[in-house]
């Protein structure tokens, strides 16, 4: 059975809680150094633009073959946001993705939130094969990819390496 919208789900740290509007506030600070676009493009969203984009993102894809679920990542013993992750599931697939604020970057929370998506999605029962996308210059989201167990393909998506990892059959 495939759950249409996203279930919280936490690691050692982590606290994964579905996206929700009312967290655009917190989330701008978190996301507000133009540092996290180096890689991906684009520049910091204020509050009302991010809100607009949860709101979006949280109503789920207009396809119904494919799923939207974006969690964003709370500190347990701190209680504040410091990212998010993400993840587009059609069918058997799931295109991942994870972003950490620069302020709280370096203690290992991609990683932990990276591999902790990874298990979720797969536990779940019905995601297989997980894939993200990675600028090929950029070797901390690599290093995050390689710890949620996913290897590097020969494959290139607008000139991102393609990661991925395959579950046999669940």
């Amino acid at each position: 059975m495939v759950i249409n919208g996203p279930q919280p789900f936490s690691t050692a740290r982590l606290d994964a809680l579905p996206l929700e509007a009312g967290y655009a506030r917190e989330m701008a600070a978190v996301l507000l150094d133009p540092a996290l676009h180096a890689y991906t493009g684009g520049t910091p969203e204020d509050e009302d633009a991010l809100r607009a984009r949860y709101e979006r993102q949280s109503a789920g894809s207009p396809d119904p073959a494919e799923l939207w679920w974006n969690w964003v990542l709370r500190v347990r013993g701190e209680g504040h946001l410091v990212g998010y992750v993400q993840a587009t599931v059609r069918g058997p697939r799931a295109e991942v993705a994870w972003v950490v604020g620069t302020g709280w970057q370096g203690r290992g929370y991609a990683k932990e939130a990276a591999k902790g998506l990874v298990t979720h999605l797969v536990g779940g029962g019905h995601v297989r094969t997980v894939v993200a996308h990675i600028h090929p210059g950029h070797a901390a989201s690599g290093a995050v990819a390689s710890a949620a167990g996913l290897s590097p393909t020969e494959e290139r998506e607008d000139g991102e390496v393609r990661w991925r990892v395959e579950v046999p059959g669940l």
